[in-house]
C-alpha cells in the first residue's frame, strides 16, 4: 500500500519527521481527540502529518509492526503506512491496521469511544461489519496507568503552615 500525499495536501498539513517527535505528536493527537495514548504502539516512525481542516492523519514507519495487547489477548498489525481521519472520540476510514480474530486478520475500519452508555469502552469495527468492544484501560500506556494509580494512593495534600516572619531583634 503506498500512500499518495499530494503537494496540495502537504501544504495544508503539519508534518513532522523522526521517531521521537512523531511519537509525541501521535500520542498528543490521540489524547486530544479523547482516545487512549497507547492505541497506536508504532516504532521507528519516519514521518507523520495532520491536516487539521479535514482531520486527515498519516503515519509512515520503517516496517510493519505487530503488537499484542496483553490485557485483551489480541494481536494487531500496523502497516508501514497508516492513514485515517480523526474526530472527537473517533478514528474513521482507517487504512493500514489489522486485528486478529480467531484465525483471520481483519482490516480495522473505525475505532471509537463515543458511546455515552459505556464511556470506558473502545469499539473496533472491521470492513466486514464485525465489531468488538474492549475496556479503554487495555490501550492506555503503562506510564499513564502507573501515574493514575500513584495519584490514587497519595494522601490528600495538606497545606504547609504559613512561615512566620523572623522577629526583629529588640534594641539592646
Amino acid at each position: 500500500m503506498a500512500l499518495i500525499i499530494n503537494e496540495e495536501l502537504k501544504a495544508k498539513a503539519e508534518i513532522y519527521y523522526g521517531d521521537e517527535i512523531c511519537q509525541d505528536k501521535t500520542k498528543f493527537l490521540l489524547q486530544e481527540v479523547g482516545l487512549p495514548r497507547g492505541l497506536l504502539p508504532l516504532r521507528d516512525i519516519i514521518e507523520c502529518g495532520h491536516v487539521k481542516e479535514t482531520g486527515f492523519v498519516w503515519l509512515k514507519q520503517k516496517k510493519k509492526v505487530e503488537h499484542a495487547f496483553s490485557k485483551i489477548g489480541r494481536k494487531v498489525t500496523y502497516s508501514p503506512e497508516i492513514a485515517a481521519y480523526v474526530e472527537n472520540n473517533k478514528i474513521k476510514k482507517v487504512s493500514g491496521v489489522k486485528a486478529k480474530e480467531l484465525l483471520l486478520w481483519l482490516t480495522v475500519e473505525e475505532i471509537s469511544a463515543a458511546d455515552e452508555a459505556a464511556p470506558e469502552k473502545i469499539t473496533f469495527k472491521t470492513t466486514t461489519g464485525l465489531y468488538r468492544t474492549f475496556p479503554r484501560s487495555a490501550f492506555e500506556l503503562e506510564e499513564d496507568g502507573e501515574e493514575a494509580e500513584q495519584q490514587k494512593k497519595l494522601p490528600p495534600a495538606i497545606p504547609a503552615p504559613p512561615e512566620k516572619a523572623p522577629q526583629a531583634a529588640a534594641n539592646k
